[in-house]
């Protein structure tokens, strides 16, 4: 099991007896992930950047993933609070378990702990068969034979400066079970890197998300003196939950290319 960096472990035992029916989501993709659940219904807050899907935007707003309002969270009584180590900050945390809120602070770091991660909480809100469905999808597509080619990839996070993925988080397993080398493999999480460290490592290609730094057409025409470069959707790669299978087929097709 995982251990969140914060305020106790990643999960919190489910001893619920009865399904949840009031949940705040302080994370955009575990927000998607109750709606496909199909208890969007459960929802009575979000952050403002919980945008999808679109019926989210009916929920109530309560700050942000960095900063979100505690005590306006705290009135609308939560059963649970859906919180990540990346996206959510310690003392947020600390602050809703002090008013007397459960909190699930998720992390996984692998598409396997993304699985138990979406197993988990749709026990929780009275959702294991709809759960099962995405569970099995993902895991079928896991037990695929590895592709024959794996090119090596750089996947960059942010501009200035210069961030790429590295181990050790869940972008990194990803591109990796979707039939790719991580050519930042040997650096922690996210490290910073130069132009031309990164043309020494020589990778075959270059990924430039839109998210969480929106990477452009000029960004991709800067990258590609080193590799080929593509723009990617961002959600594909960072997004747990009912975008996980699509992920993981995209990246399979792109990295199967010539």
């Amino acid at each position: 099991m995982a251990t969140a960096r914060f305020g106790g472990p990643c999960r919190v035992p489910y001893t619920h007896r009865m399904p949840i029916d009031r949940v705040v989501s302080l994370v955009p993709s575990l927000t998607e992930l109750v709606f496909w659940l199909g208890r969007g219904g459960s929802l009575v807050g979000r952050t403002k950047f919980c945008d999808a899907p679109v019926e989210a935007a009916r929920i109530e707003a309560g700050g942000g993933t960095k900063d979100p309002d505690v005590a306006r969270i705290a009135a609308l009584a939560p059963a649970l609070v859906l919180a990540n180590r990346e996206e959510n900050r310690r003392e947020d945390v600390e602050a809703l378990r002090a008013a007397g809120l459960t909190v699930l602070v998720t992390d996984p770091a692998t598409v396997v702990d993304a699985v138990a991660m979406i197993r988990d909480i749709a026990g929780r809100l009275d959702a294991a068969e709809r759960g099962e469905t995405l569970a099995r999808d993902i895991e079928e597509l896991l037990a695929q034979p590895p592709p024959a080619r794996r090119p090596l990839v750089f996947v960059a996070v942010w501009k200035r400066p210069l961030l790429g993925l590295g181990r050790d988080a869940y972008g990194h397993d990803l591109i990796t079970v979707a039939g790719a080398e991580n050519v930042l493999a040997a650096r922690p999480r996210y490290p910073e890197v130069t132009m031309d460290e990164l043309r020494a490592l020589t990778p075959d290609l270059v990924l430039l998300p839109d998210e969480p730094y929106r990477f452009g057409a000029e960004d991709a025409r800067a990258f590609a003196t080193i590799a080929p470069s593509r723009l990617v959707d961002g959600r594909l790669l960072w997004w747990y939950g009912p975008r996980i299978p699509e992920g993981i087929r995209t990246l399979r097709e792109l990295f199967a290319a010539p």
